[in-house]
């Protein structure tokens, strides 16, 4: 292999690595943002239900005192 063909592979092997971290940050990215997402979905669920129990109890006191 002479030197032109040996820089030519480093890069090569230079790009290929590249791109293989720019995917795998993609990746996390992507599972990063999937896990935000779930959070506030499960944060939301949390305060629906407070809301709701509150209701209740609101309910339950203005119904006692009938």
């Amino acid at each position: 292999m002479d030197q032109s063909q040996s820089m030519s592979h480093q890069a090569g092997k230079a790009m290929g690595q590249a791109q293989e971290k720019a995917s795998n940050m993609m990746d996390n990215t992507g599972n990063t943002a999937q896990s935000a997402k779930e959070s506030c979905q499960e944060a939301g669920q949390q305060m629906k239900a407070k809301a709701q129990g509150a209701a209740d109890a609101v309910k339950d006191s203005v119904g006692s005192q009938k």
